[in-house]
C-alpha cells in the first residue's frame, strides 16, 4: 500500500474530529452507564457520572485492543482509506448521534460510526473494499448483543428472586444499593473497553494511510490509547440527560435489585465481546438487559411501544449514517 500525504494541519483536524466523536460517544452513551443507578436513586445524576467516568478510562488497564484492532484493519480495506475516507466516516457518525441526542432516542455510536465508515468507504471505492468477515461478525452482534444482554438480565433477575424470596423488601432495596454502586461500575468498565477502542481504530487508519503506522503494528501508538480513553471519559462526565430519561424510566420501572441485574447482564455481555474483539453497541446491550429484568417479573411491566422506537433507531442507524458520510466524503473531497 501507499501512504498518502498529509497536511499536518489536515492530520491534526482529522484527529480531533475523531476525539470529538469519542467525547460525543461517551456523552450520547452516558446514560447506558448511568441511567439505571440514576432512575433506581442509588446515586445523583453528578456522583453516576463521575463514578462512570472514571471506570470508563480504568478499561485502559483491564483489556487488550482487539476491538481496536478490528476497527482498524477489518471493517474496509485498510489500502482505500484517506482523508476524506476518514473525514466523511466521522461526520457521519457525529450527525446521526446529534440527530438521536436531541430527540431523546438511545442509538448506538459504534454502529453509526461503523455505518459512516461503510458509506464513505463505498462512495470512494465500492462495495469490494468492505471486508465481509469483520462486518458479519459485527452485523451478527447487532441481534446477540441484545438478546445476550435480554438472556443474562432476565436470567440474573429470577435468580436472585430465587435465592432473596425470604428477604424483606426494605432489606432488599438496602444491599441492592450497595451492589448496584459494583454492577454499575463494571458496566461502564465493558463501556470504556468496547467505545474508547472504536476511536482507536479510527485514528490508526488515518496513521496507516498517512504512512505513520503500519498494518503489521500490534497496537497504535501510546499517545493514541491515552486520548481516546480520556476523551470518552470525559464525554461521559457530561451526560446525554435527554437519553437518560429514556432508558431510566421509559422502558420499565426500575428498583435496586432491578438495576442490578441489568448492569452486571450488560457487563458481562460487553466483556466477552471486547475479549473477542467485536465492536458491539453497548446501547443494544443495556436497553436489552433492562427488557429482560422487566419482562422476567410481567410481560406488561415493559413498555413495549418505547422499546420497538428503540428498535427501529437502531434499524436506520447505519444506513442513515452511511448515508451522511457518503455525502460528507464528497464534500470533503471537493475542499480537503
Amino acid at each position: 500500500m501507499q501512504s498518502l500525504p498529509i497536511a499536518f494541519w489536515l492530520f491534526a483536524m482529522l484527529v480531533l474530529l475523531a476525539l470529538a466523536f469519542d467525547f460525543m460517544n461517551g456523552f450520547h452513551d452516558a446514560a447506558n452507564s448511568i441511567a439505571t443507578v440514576v432512575s433506581t436513586g442509588v446515586l445523583k445524576p453528578y456522583q453516576a457520572v463521575v463514578w462512570a467516568a472514571f471506570f470508563n478510562f480504568l478499561a485502559i488497564f483491564v483489556f487488550e485492543l482487539k476491538v481496536a484492532a478490528t476497527i482498524g484493519k477489518g471493517i474496509v480495506d485498510p489500502g482505500v482509506i484517506d482523508h476524506t475516507v476518514i473525514f466523511g466516516a466521522l461526520v457521519g457518525a457525529i450527525a446521526w448521534n446529534l440527530i438521536t441526542w436531541y430527540y431523546g432516542i438511545p442509538s448506538s455510536s459504534s454502529h453509526a460510526l461503523i455505518g459512516g465508515m461503510m458509506g464513505a468507504t463505498l462512495a470512494k471505492a465500492g462495495a469490494g473494499a468492505l471486508m465481509p468477515e469483520g462486518l458479519l461478525r459485527t452485523a451478527a452482534f447487532i441481534l446477540v448483543s441484545p438478546m445476550l444482554g435480554f438472556l443474562l438480565g432476565a436470567l440474573l433477575m429470577l435468580l436472585v428472586s430465587w435465592l432473596f424470596f425470604r428477604a424483606t423488601p426494605r432489606r432488599m432495596d438496602r444491599w441492592f444499593r450497595r451492589l448496584q454502586l459494583v454492577s454499575s461500575g463494571l458496566y461502564s468498565l465493558g463501556h470504556g473497553s468496547n467505545d474508547a477502542q472504536k476511536t482507536m481504530g479510527i485514528i490508526w487508519l488515518l496513521l496507516i494511510a498517512s504512512g505513520q503506522a503500519s498494518t503489521q503494528d500490534a497496537m497504535p501508538p501510546n499517545w493514541v490509547i491515552v486520548s481516546c480513553y480520556g476523551a470518552i471519559a470525559a464525554g461521559t462526565l457530561f451526560g446525554g440527560w435527554r437519553i437518560v430519561k429514556t432508558m431510566g424510566q421509559k422502558i420499565t420501572k426500575l428498583k435496586p435489585v432491578g438495576g442490578f441485574c441489568a448492569e452486571t447482564g450488560g457487563a458481562m455481555t460487553l466483556f466477552l465481546a471486547s475479549g473477542f474483539g467485536i465492536p458491539v453497541s453497548t446501547t443494544h446491550t443495556i436497553t436489552g438487559a433492562i427488557v429482560g429484568v422487566g419482562a422476567s417479573q410481567k410481560v406488561s411491566a415493559v413498555r413495549w411501544g418505547i422499546a420497538g422506537s428503540i428498535v427501529w433507531a437502531w434499524i436506520f442507524t447505519i444506513p442513515a449514517s452511511a448515508l451522511v458520510a457518503a455525502l460528507a466524503w464528497w464534500v470533503g473531497r471537493q475542499l480537503l
